[in-house]
């Protein structure tokens, strides 16, 4: 046998000849005996939100394991668009969720508290993660993951809980628990957990609020709860703990009235918030354009093809004409809503969908168990890239992604 480093980098060149350039790497080997996986997303959790004495959990966790100094997210850094590309590897251009808030010529309007329109298969142009797993036939849990509610090919997860947040904490982890710790036909070896709470304090409060830091540690003390009681019960997992998107804090008296940027009768709003879609109507178009193109005090507009190639977005049909860019800590919402606010004094405090380059949206990526190395700290990524680490460590065959299978090899033990 070789020299045990030439042995690894060996290995690794094996790796990433089978992988190419955004392929993924090869399935492990003895998957019915690889550890199970728990992926779990944190709403908003901001990537400097670790190591501040908010987070033992986390912080363990990333000792033992592997961590980047930030996860980047997809534009728009919104929740929808960015869960479903974690879950499956593609950029919201092309997975087809592309905003919180989209309309589509087929399927009409989805928003994120319409739980009828996300049961529509229709709405989810890719296979996620816990389908390619089920296809494989691995035992699959998913609470509450945007997305999960829909059949894709008429297959879902074995285990299924939807967004409900009056289910307290820690009742999701015991019932989340009973999913990875159960007897074998039902035991699931792949198990996804959305978490709202930090996320909602964010918006309320603002990111460095004590109210904010409570529901961080809230949370990691729930994973805790979790990590326990599948320990307790003899299950070797292997973690990865993500977020997002981070929150930005947003000043009283930041917003602006979308009607300002393009009267209605001029144009349908598709969009609000951060990133407003438009959609010139017949015979406004020139007029329309003429106001919103280009830098304007609060916000940049740009034609859908003209978006900065940095970004990725602007191809999918679901994508309106006109999209402008809020500036950091502003937001543009209907005048009804923004006079409704001013009057009850009441504004939101934290909000995201800014430029994913920006410090406050930066995301985290943790991961730690018998298939990651201690201690090891990655430079920053794209998130495109977890689905390719997510499918090897389950064994199944990736599908097509924009991720790039290289970046993460570095955290895991030798093949």
């Amino acid at each position: 046998m070789p020299p045990r480093p030439l042995f690894r980098t060996a290995c690794l060149a094996l790796l990433l000849s089978l992988a190419g350039c955004a392929a993924s790497p090869a399935p492990r080997t003895g998957a019915n005996d690889a550890p199970a996986l728990l992926l779990v997303s944190i709403d908003g959790l901001r990537a400097d939100a670790l190591g501040r004495g908010d987070t033992p959990t986390l912080d363990r966790l990333a000792a033992r394991g592997a961590r980047a100094q930030w996860m980047r997210p997809s534009y728009p850094a919104l929740t929808f668009p960015n869960h479903f590309t974690l879950a499956t590897g593609l950029r919201p251009d092309r997975h087809g969720v592309v905003h919180n808030t989209m309309r589509d010529p087929a399927l009409g309007r989805f928003v994120v508290a319409d739980a009828a329109a996300a049961r529509v298969p229709g709405w989810w142009q890719a296979q996620p993660l816990w389908t390619g797993a089920e296809r494989a036939g691995l035992v699959t849990g998913v609470w509450a993951w945007p997305g999960a509610s829909a059949p894709i090919d008429a297959i879902v997860p074995r285990h299924f809980h939807p967004f409900d947040a009056a289910v307290p904490l820690d009742e999701r982890m015991d019932r989340i628990a009973g999913w990875l710790a159960g007897p074998p036909p039902t035991r699931a070896r792949f198990v996804a957990v959305y978490l709202e709470q930090v996320d909602k304090a964010g918006h309320d409060f603002g990111p460095d609020a004590a109210p904010t830091r409570e529901a961080i540690r809230r949370v990691d003390a729930a994973l805790g709860r979790l990590l326990a009681a599948v320990d307790t019960a003899g299950i070797a997992m292997d973690v990865v703990v993500v977020s997002d998107h981070g929150m930005a804090a947003v000043p009283e008296g930041h917003y602006l009235a979308v009607e300002d940027m393009a009267a209605m009768e001029e144009a349908e709003v598709v969009s609000v918030g951060q990133v407003v879609g438009l959609a010139p109507r017949p015979g406004h178009e020139a007029q329309v354009q003429a106001r919103l193109l280009g830098r304007h005090p609060h916000y940049q507009c740009w034609r859908k093809a003209d978006i900065p190639a940095r970004l990725h977005y602007g191809s999918h049909p679901r994508i309106p004409p006109l999209v402008c860019q809020m500036d950091e800590g502003w937001n543009a919402l209907p005048r009804q809503t923004v006079a409704r606010r001013n009057a009850e004094g009441s504004h939101d405090r934290g909000a995201h969908g800014y430029d994913p380059d920006a410090p406050s949206m930066r995301a985290v990526f943790l991961a730690s168990g018998p298939s990651f190395v201690a201690g090891k700290v990655l430079p920053p990524f794209d998130n495109t890239d977890v689905y390719p680490l997510l499918a090897h460590l389950l064994g199944i065959a990736a599908q097509p992604h924009d991720g790039d299978a290289r970046t993460l090899l570095p955290a895991l033990r030798e093949p």
